[in-house]
């Protein structure tokens, strides 16, 4: 999987983004995914995700991880037709800021944190959600079975 790293903070370290890099290559291969598929995950500070979260979810509050997935279809949409493109899943925004508040209040690492919210984000693109009971569960439960799969606890 192509994955196009952009840290607009420029506070990530190379080697977490090398975990996150491994860490959604082998959620990708456990879900079915094309090792042609892209993705674009970018870091950024709390400001940035409030004006996303204010714009496309109309809440005016930072939030950890914002996904924006490439791959649903919109009513009455065209399809294309033709050479077959790339699979473009989409991309995903986190807060730095808030991944580094949430470390400290679970009491874990912020390398843990990132990884946390690179699946919860990873997950969204592909299609799973938890707007009600059963979904959540289903969510939460395959983003523990992904991060635990790879080594990664609570």
């Amino acid at each position: 999987m192509y994955i196009d790293f952009i840290d607009k903070t420029k506070s990530v370290p190379s080697d977490y983004i090398d975990l996150l890099h491994r860490l959604i290559n082998f959620a990708a291969e456990q879900e079915g995914i094309s090792s042609e598929a892209e993705i674009s995950i970018n870091f950024v500070e709390n400001k940035e995700i409030q004006e996303l979260n204010r714009n496309y979810r109309q809440k005016d509050a930072p939030t950890d991880v914002i996904s924006f997935a490439m791959q649903e279809s919109l009513d009455n949409e065209i399809e294309i037709i033709g050479e077959e493109l790339p699979l473009t899943l989409g991309d995903i925004v986190i807060s730095i800021d808030k991944a580094k508040e949430q470390a400290a209040d679970y009491n874990h690492s912020f390398e843990r944190e990132l990884a946390f919210l690179a699946v919860h984000g990873f997950l969204h693109l592909l299609g799973y959600d938890h707007m009600n009971k059963a979904d959540e569960e289903k969510m939460f439960k395959r983003q523990d079975e992904l991060l635990g799969e790879f080594g990664i606890e609570r």
